[in-house]
Protein backbone atom coordinates (compact mmCIF):
# COMPACT_ATOMS: atom_id res chain seq x y z
CA UNK A 1 0.00 0.00 0.00
CA UNK A 2 2.67 2.34 0.61
CA UNK A 3 4.66 1.37 -2.35
CA UNK A 4 1.22 2.33 -4.61
CA UNK A 5 0.97 5.62 -2.86
CA UNK A 6 5.05 6.33 -3.37
CA UNK A 7 4.68 5.33 -7.18
CA UNK A 8 1.61 7.60 -7.71
CA UNK A 9 2.97 10.90 -6.17
CA UNK A 10 6.60 10.10 -8.57
CA UNK A 11 4.16 9.71 -11.71
CA UNK A 12 2.15 12.55 -10.37
CA UNK A 13 4.93 14.80 -10.42
CA UNK A 14 6.40 13.46 -13.00
CA UNK A 15 3.24 14.40 -15.43
CA UNK A 16 3.18 17.79 -13.24
CA UNK A 17 6.85 18.64 -14.50
CA UNK A 18 6.33 16.88 -17.82
CA UNK A 19 3.09 19.75 -18.81
CA UNK A 20 5.13 22.59 -16.81
CA UNK A 21 8.14 22.20 -19.37
CA UNK A 22 6.17 21.35 -22.11
CA UNK A 23 3.71 24.49 -21.41
CA UNK A 24 7.24 26.88 -21.11
CA UNK A 25 9.01 25.05 -24.45
CA UNK A 26 5.63 25.98 -26.16
CA UNK A 27 5.63 29.96 -24.84
CA UNK A 28 9.20 29.59 -25.54
CA UNK A 29 8.64 28.73 -29.33
CA UNK A 30 5.60 31.06 -29.80
CA UNK A 31 8.36 33.50 -28.70
CA UNK A 32 11.09 32.49 -30.91
CA UNK A 33 8.12 32.58 -33.92
CA UNK A 34 7.53 36.00 -32.67
CA UNK A 35 10.86 37.97 -32.81
CA UNK A 36 11.30 35.74 -36.14
CA UNK A 37 8.53 37.58 -37.51
CA UNK A 38 9.68 40.54 -36.77
CA UNK A 39 13.35 40.25 -37.53
CA UNK A 40 11.60 39.71 -41.27
CA UNK A 41 9.96 42.94 -41.05
CA UNK A 42 13.27 44.57 -40.03
CA UNK A 43 15.32 42.84 -42.67
CA UNK A 44 12.26 44.13 -44.92
CA UNK A 45 12.82 47.09 -44.63
CA UNK A 46 16.41 47.36 -44.39
CA UNK A 47 16.46 45.70 -48.11
CA UNK A 48 14.08 48.58 -49.10
CA UNK A 49 16.45 51.24 -47.64
CA UNK A 50 19.77 49.47 -49.24
CA UNK A 51 18.01 49.55 -52.11
CA UNK A 52 17.42 53.48 -52.24
CA UNK A 53 20.66 54.45 -50.94
CA UNK A 54 22.35 52.23 -54.02
CA UNK A 55 19.94 54.26 -56.49
CA UNK A 56 21.39 57.37 -54.75
CA UNK A 57 24.63 56.30 -54.98
CA UNK A 58 24.21 55.66 -58.66
CA UNK A 59 22.60 59.03 -59.49
CA UNK A 60 24.99 60.72 -57.71
CA UNK A 61 27.86 58.95 -59.18
CA UNK A 62 30.02 60.27 -62.37
CA UNK A 63 30.69 58.61 -65.12
CA UNK A 64 33.99 57.55 -65.47
CA UNK A 65 35.70 58.91 -68.42
CA UNK A 66 38.59 58.01 -70.75
CA UNK A 67 40.72 60.85 -69.28
CA UNK A 68 42.93 60.50 -72.58
CA UNK A 69 43.26 63.98 -74.90
CA UNK A 70 41.46 66.12 -72.12
CA UNK A 71 43.17 69.16 -70.96
CA UNK A 72 46.16 68.77 -68.42
CA UNK A 73 45.15 71.66 -66.24
CA UNK A 74 41.92 69.83 -65.84
CA UNK A 75 43.00 66.75 -65.00
CA UNK A 76 45.57 68.20 -62.60
CA UNK A 77 42.85 70.61 -60.42
CA UNK A 78 40.70 67.01 -60.40
CA UNK A 79 43.68 64.82 -58.62
CA UNK A 80 44.23 68.06 -56.56
CA UNK A 81 40.54 67.85 -55.62
CA UNK A 82 40.47 64.09 -55.01
CA UNK A 83 43.72 64.39 -52.90
CA UNK A 84 41.92 66.93 -50.73
CA UNK A 85 38.83 65.04 -50.46
CA UNK A 86 40.78 61.75 -49.63
CA UNK A 87 43.06 63.50 -46.59
CA UNK A 88 39.79 65.31 -45.21
CA UNK A 89 37.92 61.77 -44.95
CA UNK A 90 41.21 60.52 -43.54
CA UNK A 91 41.37 63.25 -40.76
CA UNK A 92 37.53 62.23 -40.40
CA UNK A 93 38.43 58.82 -39.44
CA UNK A 94 41.67 60.04 -37.38
CA UNK A 95 39.82 62.43 -35.51
CA UNK A 96 36.69 59.62 -35.13
CA UNK A 97 39.46 56.92 -33.85
CA UNK A 98 40.70 59.24 -31.29
CA UNK A 99 37.56 59.99 -29.65
CA UNK A 100 36.32 56.40 -29.80
CA UNK A 101 39.92 55.29 -28.20
CA UNK A 102 39.66 58.06 -25.60
CA UNK A 103 36.03 56.75 -24.85
CA UNK A 104 36.88 53.54 -24.25
CA UNK A 105 40.41 54.78 -22.12
CA UNK A 106 37.97 57.09 -20.17
CA UNK A 107 35.75 53.99 -19.44
CA UNK A 108 38.23 51.27 -18.66
CA UNK A 109 40.72 53.34 -17.18
CA UNK A 110 38.64 56.04 -15.21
Amino acid sequence: MLWTVVWVVLVAGTLLGAFLLGRRLWRSVVALGAELARAGETLELLGRRVEELEEAARAAREPLRPALGQDVEVLGARVRELRADRRARRAARRDRHRTTVGQASQRWFG
